[in-house]
């Protein structure tokens, strides 16, 4: 039997991670099998549990992953405001719409992680609110928690705006969604701002 090092484990475990991660949110949770998961990452099904106890267990640290890459994607972005209008910008854009493995793991799952297991859910849940305070904190910077429930408020418009122009067939239809949803997103913003 062959052992492998430590190092290498813990690669393997990121490759199944980074790929379910990007799966789940083409195919869903639901769509997505082990033996598809694990043959993304280039691997057999055999060596899913050397990793994971259960698919469960996979998909709550995917979701944790893809909700701490989304965080990590904030900062590179310009300081206060003009920030959060490049995310909501860049959030309801063509791009992402049109590439939803890349995207938003919000977007893609949300209907399946409502039905998951509570890990999976407190996962989403710690992920998504720490995505949200760095956004209210760059809103608020001396009081981030009185911008909280707006951001998670401008959040989920984002998200419903996404996923309906993602299911629309009228390609026109679901660009001027897209438009709408970044003037409504920053009008809310700018609300929060005056008040």
């Amino acid at each position: 039997m062959v052992r492998y090092r430590k190092e290498h484990k813990q690669a393997t475990r990121r490759r199944i991670i980074e790929t379910a991660g990007r799966r789940f949110k083409r195919d869903g949770i639901d769509g997505s099998g082990i033996a598809t998961l694990m043959a993304d990452a280039g691997l057999t099904n055999g060596a899913f549990y050397a990793h994971f106890a259960s698919k469960q267990e996979l998909v709550a640290t995917a979701v944790a992953d893809q909700l701490r890459n989304q965080r990590e994607s904030l900062s590179a972005l310009a300081p206060g405001r003009a920030g959060v209008e490049q995310y909501v910008r860049a959030y309801l854009s063509v791009e992402h719409r049109d590439n939803p493995d890349d995207g938003c793991p919000s977007a893609a799952l949300l209907d399946e992680i409502g039905r998951c297991t509570q890990a999976t859910k407190r996962a989403y849940t710690d992920g998504l609110l720490a995505i949200v305070d760095d956004i209210a904190a760059r809103l608020a910077p001396q009081d981030p928690p009185s911008a909280r429930t707006k951001t998670l408020s401008v959040f989920a418009l984002m998200v419903g705006t996404l996923q309906l122009s993602r299911a629309l067939a009228d390609r026109q239809l679901a660009d001027q969604v897209l438009d709408q949803g970044i003037h409504n997103a920053l009008a809310l913003l700018d609300a929060e701002q005056q008040r």
